[in-house]
């Protein structure tokens, strides 16, 4: 990584967690109603998107995503004016026509499938994409993210397999960003394994383990499963280990945890940019007062455009039949 990456790397993180800290802002006003998000999972995410061969069709990625991945949204290039749209349920919503609630995306340009609602679904949708890309050709990969406490639905397993047929192995990258919780519960009073991969490893699948709370740990990672994917053309599971920095969803009060109790990757990685005279700390507080403002702006215009009717509810859909 160079250091004009490096930078990139913390511009996008600082400009993701600062849409999202809007977003929780929004849930606790009439602005919006609800709240989850992927704040404490910048480091990992962003080089997620970062990384991706973005575009339409089978000869580039597919996205199968979960509720978490803003910040890989940022990255892959989401105007943050669109999330708080469907945070505030406008029309002009991209991905919904402000139907559904934040961190819904999709966009069919960029072939990201429709988030569900329902919990771990994806990963049963997610080798039909795999699987057309393997009979398509080229080195287009599909992947699926979810968090730890998913992997206990019965959709997991359905993926596993599916992506590990003797013969029809898929080149599906399968990502658990693990941030040991399952909404109020630990991590180790719901799973009898040490690691998620461990299961996958038991479909055997090539796995690996990284620190998501490091950058470069997580691009390095993030960059030879991404390779594994589209040489081999096998699946790949990565589990990374996230920080949550908030309540699971505004449900549980959005709120801050403890000072000290998580680790913070944002911030970590300002002090290590500061620490090699990459940036200065002038830097980073300029690029966070300014994103800041950005996305209080955006707000601000956001609330004078129209909201859904019923007239509007056959639109928005992914195709035409």
């Amino acid at each position: 990584m160079d250091n004009a990456l490096k930078v990139k790397i913390l511009d996008l993180m600082i400009e993701a967690r600062c849409m999202e800290e809007r977003m929780v802002k929004m849930s606790k006003s009439t602005d919006g109603f609800f709240w989850l998000g992927g704040i404490g999972e910048e480091a990992f995410n962003v080089p997620l998107g970062l990384l991706a061969k973005k575009g339409h069709g089978l000869d580039y990625d597919f996205f199968h995503f979960h509720y978490r991945n803003g910040p890989t949204m940022i990255a892959l290039g989401m105007d943050p004016a669109d999330e708080l749209r469907q945070m505030h349920n406008r029309i002009t919503d991209p991905f919904s026509g402000g139907r559904n609630f934040c961190n819904h995306y999709v966009r069919k340009e960029w072939n990201v499938v429709p988030v569900t609602s329902t919990i771990q679904t994806q990963c049963s949708v997610a080798p039909g994409t795999a699987r057309a890309q393997k009979r398509h050709g080229g080195d287009g990969v599909t992947i699926v993210t979810f968090g730890d406490a998913g992997t206990a639905e019965g959709d997991f397993h359905v993926g596993l397999n599916w992506a590990t047929l003797p013969g029809w192995e898929l080149p599906l990258l399968f990502i658990c960003t693990n941030n040991a919780y399952g909404i109020s519960t630990p991590y180790d009073e719901v799973h009898g394994q040490e690691h998620i991969a461990n299961i996958a490893a038991g479909y055997g699948m090539k796995t690996k383990l990284v620190n998501g709370n490091d950058v470069e740990a997580s691009y390095a990672a993030l960059e030879e499963a991404y390779n594994y994917c589209r040489t081999e053309r096998k699946p790949y599971f990565l589990e990374a280990f996230v920080s949550r920095l908030h309540g699971h969803s505004s449900s549980s009060g959005a709120n801050r945890v403890p000072e000290g109790s998580e680790e913070d990757p944002l911030f970590k990685w300002r002090d290590k940019l500061i620490e090699q005279k990459i940036i200065e700390a002038e830097h980073f507080d300029k690029v966070y007062n300014e994103q800041t403002q950005r996305m209080k702006d955006l707000l601000a215009e956001i609330r004078k455009e129209p909201a859904p009717t019923a007239a509007d509810v056959f639109t928005h859909i992914y195709a035409e039949a």
